[in-house]
């Protein structure tokens, strides 16, 4: 028998929250976290930025060494090892794992070294020695091993927006193949230091604007014109059942099933018959129907052809027969935070297994006729019956597809 996976820590940085209890008291208050910032060689774009504090964990010398992503990771896995109450100085390192899903890294190490060094005629002697430990695409996981001393696998999962979810999908495989005896998990993003993300979605007319900030990011409104590019992080500790019961850990949630495939389509527009496949085999997985999902947390980024395409396929999957099923959004308040949106959106919805609250999609003023889905709550929170299951969406480019459930913990 597979051993079963739980939650027991959630340590987070975003937009709107730099902890579990703020991100989702922001979230029934209907609080975005865009701003206008300044971002070189472009116009003032609008962001998602994260107001943590790096050096809660670190000193002035490391933040300077290392990057804003492994600043995050560091700052959500010192957040997710408090919050779980475990004893970490006593735990043997070589059986601990770090699983962070990530975009992309070392794109903003890489813009800022080049722009510093045309200051000095593009002389090298003036670029960084720790260029290549920043850019590596190991590097948030490495650093966050680095500095709590995991001797276990320390490693990086690249799946585009999906990397969220991978994070907690391959570290319960880790821990069910007993490969390690505790693992922290998630997804970290530093995009909003990086030109290139911001260019690369005007060039495509897929960057967000709005004169109010913190009404841009708007899927599902007939408005909608684009990604808020956001930055952020959600780690997680998972545990097998038996250990996290043997410390007498609380448990925020159960692993119940998930699934990841590919649409082999096209680079960036999305496929709703492989994304229906993903949600459906995830459902299978888990051993659930899907009238059995209580929340489903959407992907959807607020572009146009995008966001219809993903409620092609959960109509196709909660059309019809599914009366407790609610779906919200929580890029409405954040934005994208690409590699953490996926481990982001399912922590602000864990809440709702003690409150059995749902919270909404807000800035829908203009619900589009082709995203209306049975279920849809927006813009007020919604008190519901019960809440024992919740499907998490993530979906990134070159087209991977990941759903991940997870359920009520019951002894």
């Amino acid at each position: 028998m597979l051993s079963r996976i739980v939650i027991t820590g959630v340590g987070l940085a975003s937009p709107n929250g730099n902890n579990l209890a703020e991100f989702r008291t922001n979230l029934l208050a209907g609080v975005a976290g865009v701003e206008r910032i300044d971002m070189r060689y472009l116009a003032p774009v609008l962001a998602g930025m994260c107001h943590y504090d790096p050096l809660r964990y670190q000193k002035k010398k490391e933040l300077r060494v290392g990057t804003r992503a492994g600043s995050i990771s560091i700052y959500c896995a010192r957040e997710a090892l408090a919050d779980s109450g475990v004893n970490f100085d006593a735990m043997p390192k070589d059986r601990v794992g770090i699983y962070i899903g990530t975009t992309e890294h070392g794109t903003v190490e890489t813009e800022n070294e080049i722009f510093a060094i045309s200051k000095f005629n593009y002389d090298v002697k003036f670029w960084s020695h720790y260029h290549n430990p920043r850019t590596v695409a190991n590097n948030p996981a490495g650093e966050a091993s680095l500095h709590l001393g995991v001797t276990g696998p320390a490693y990086c999962i690249g799946a585009a927006c999906a990397a969220g979810n991978l994070g907690l999908i391959h570290a319960a495989q880790m821990l069910r193949l007993g490969e390690v005896d505790f693992a922290i998990c998630g997804g970290v993003s530093e995009s909003t230091q990086s030109f290139g993300i911001f260019a690369g979605f005007k060039s495509q007319g897929a960057l967000a604007t709005h004169e109010d900030p913190k009404k841009a990011s708007r899927p599902f409104d007939r408005a909608r014109n684009g990604i808020v590019v956001s930055e952020g992080g959600c780690l997680y500790t998972l545990e097998r059942l038996d250990d996290a019961l043997a410390r007498g850990a609380r448990i925020y949630a159960e692993i119940a099933g998930y699934c990841v495939n590919s649409d082999a389509t096209d680079y960036v527009l999305p496929n709703p018959v492989r994304q229906t496949e993903c949600v459906r085999r995830a459902i299978a997985h888990a051993g659930f129907a899907p009238r059995d999902m209580h929340i489903v947390n959407t992907h959807a980024t607020a572009t146009p052809l995008g966001d219809i395409q993903e409620c092609e396929a959960l109509r196709a999957v909660f059309g019809e027969g599914c009366p407790e099923t609610h779906i919200n959004n929580t890029k409405s308040y954040i934005g994208h935070a690409m590699g953490a949106a996926g481990a982001l959106e399912l922590a602000g919805n864990l809440p709702s297994f003690t409150d059995l609250v749902v919270h909404p999609t807000i800035n829908v003023d203009n619900l589009d006729p082709a995203c209306a889905l049975p279920g849809l709550v927006l813009n007020q929170p919604k008190k519901v019956a019960r809440v024992d299951v919740i499907l998490n969406n993530s979906f990134g480019m070159l087209g991977i597809n990941s759903a991940l459930i997870v359920k009520r913990f019951v002894p």
